[in-house]
């Protein structure tokens, strides 16, 4: 009688158990998890152009203000900021006449001229409130914003009148986004 001792000529033959080539379901959800991490990092890594040209021109006019006022603390003269000058000559500083003037400031020498284009073209301001920025003599001013918009996206740039203007945030401009 066979037995299974080891050594045993006569041992009952193993089942032999030939394994599937392939990936097992928790490989493959594994793989998927992978990729889904990976596109969701990417996408949030990507911005959106408008979005990215709306903040570099708002951080732009943020210290470009912030010079006009430090400028207009040292001379001890009035200047104000008034955007969307249009295309109006008398706007334009002497020997631009490359851009379109899309705001100027109101009060500086020609010696100290800061630009008056936007990085962006398609780039508009609002003022809330008046219709100029004060931006000195004045040590202590009147709180003050102006938004910035490019298409549906809209940027706030703001000060309270002792701090510097800051960029408050972005946000999409429901009224212009269509369903």
């Amino acid at each position: 009688m066979p037995t299974s001792v080891p050594g045993s000529k006569n041992r009952p033959r193993r089942l032999l158990v030939t394994r599937q080539r392939g990936f097992t379901l928790l490989e493959l959800l594994v793989v998927l998890a992978i990729v889904a991490i990976s596109v969701g990092a990417i996408s949030l890594a990507l911005r959106d152009s408008n979005a990215t040209a709306l903040e570099r021109d708002g951080v732009r006019l943020a210290a470009l203000l912030e010079m006009a006022r430090a400028e207009s603390r040292v001379t001890g003269t009035a200047v104000r900021w008034l955007p969307g000058a249009g295309d109006d000559p008398a706007a334009r500083p002497a020997g631009d006449d490359s851009r379109p003037v899309g705001f100027r400031f109101v009060g500086l020498t020609t010696r100290q001229q800061l630009p008056s284009h936007w990085l962006d073209g398609r780039v508009s301001a609002q003022v809330r409130g008046p219709t100029a920025l004060v931006l000195g003599p004045d040590a202590i001013l009147p709180a003050q914003r102006v938004v910035l918009r490019l298409e549906d996206r809209q940027l706030e740039i703001s000060s309270d009148g002792l701090g510097p203007f800051v960029v408050a945030g972005a946000s999409v401009d429901t009224a212009t986004t269509q369903p």
